[in-house]
């Protein structure tokens, strides 16, 4: 599917340029979901029916992360990862992460200090060189949700493989848009209500297979059985050989709803979304007299701008003092062209 064919299945009654914070549905999910709360109704809703739905979405993801469905569980939130391969860290293991990094991907490290587990910050663009033979753990993001910056992907996998540090990456400001292959990292997590465009309560996890062992299972329920529907009742412990041991009981509406906009983002391809995205950024990059970038995310220091667009209804967010702009699949080059008519240009 290309991109003008893809744009017909949104219908934003504004100029939306703020997928960073909340991605747009499909009109297959709105659909979906609509005829899921009617079945719910009605008494009607089949728990067999809304695995089929979780199925299909741990498939599309896995074709969006470079990855096979058997490496991916499904989560509701990034954090809930982070608890995870906090949880497997013993007192004097090293942890490194980044500065301006969200909280959801720092507290669960932080709150590790406790048990004896070492962690040390830095700024962003020192993760990778900080990286040595006493670091056990790197956390961090693909890209910084406040500025839209990103990290060497390659120059990370190599540098932590030279020095055995396992990786755990937060894709959720690049899932959607930025093409990356999830095996090349240890751990990661996306949170799939932004690029993705799926209801807030859906997220993914992936996972090496040789790490199962490690890091444990500890939010493990009926859901994360071998066989899930046998897995309802009574010892003896019996989780999935796969990822799926990792999976969290999901809020099922949410994955009926993020179904058709996985598919949809698999359809039309990260690569095609990608040059889409960065071309509508660096075009308003451009116009705002700043270098080409790498980021579908753009963060300006503007004193009117934030509040100009606003009362222009065009949807953008404020971030550490900055307004933030994200351009995403939905939008077109008029978008770009409206929000550089209000702002007027660089100050």
């Amino acid at each position: 599917m290309d991109i003008p064919s893809a744009q017909v299945e949104f219908a934003p009654t504004r100029t939306y340029l703020n997928s960073a914070t909340v991605g747009l549905p499909p009109r297959g999910s709105v659909e979906a979901m609509t005829k899921a709360i009617t079945d719910w109704t009605a008494g009607r809703v089949d728990p067999l029916v809304m695995d089929n739905w979780v199925d299909l979405c741990r498939i599309s993801y896995a074709h969006l992360a470079g990855t096979t469905p058997d490496r991916v569980a499904i989560t509701s939130q990034v954090s809930v990862v982070a608890g995870l391969v906090a949880a497997s860290l013993d007192p004097g293991d090293r942890v490194l992460l980044a500065r301006e990094d969200f909280t959801s991907v720092l507290f669960p490290f932080l709150e590790a200090r406790a048990r004896g587990v070492e962690v040390e910050v830095v700024p962003l663009a020192e993760v990778v060189g900080r990286i040595g033979p006493h670091t056990t753990l790197v956390a961090v993001s693909a890209v910084q949700s406040s500025d839209g910056r990103l990290i060497d992907l390659d120059a990370l996998a190599g540098a932590a493989a030279d020095n055995d540090a396992l990786t755990f990456v937060d894709f959720t400001q690049a899932a959607g848009w930025l093409p990356f292959d999830a095996d090349a990292f240890s751990i990661t997590a996306s949170g799939a209500y932004k690029w993705l465009c799926c209801p807030r309560g859906s997220g993914f996890m992936t996972i090496r297979p040789e790490l199962h062992e490690r890091v444990p299972a500890l939010y493990a329920g009926w859901y994360a059985g071998e066989d899930r529907w046998s897995s309802v009742y009574g010892p003896p412990l019996r989780l999935a050989g796969s990822a799926r041991r990792y999976d969290t009981s999901p809020a099922w509406l949410c994955w009926v709803g993020a179904a058709p906009a996985l598919e949809l983002l698999a359809e039309v391809g990260a690569e095609s979304i990608h040059r889409h995205n960065l071309d509508l950024a660096n075009r308003f990059r451009t116009g705002m007299g700043l270098e080409p970038g790498n980021s579908a995310i753009v963060s300006i220091e503007h004193p009117t701008a934030g509040g100009d667009l606003a009362a222009a209804d065009v949807a953008v967010a404020e971030r550490a003092g900055r307004t933030r702009l994200s351009f995403h699949l939905y939008n077109t080059v008029a978008d770009v062209e409206r929000a550089l008519d209000i702002i007027g240009g660089p100050v």
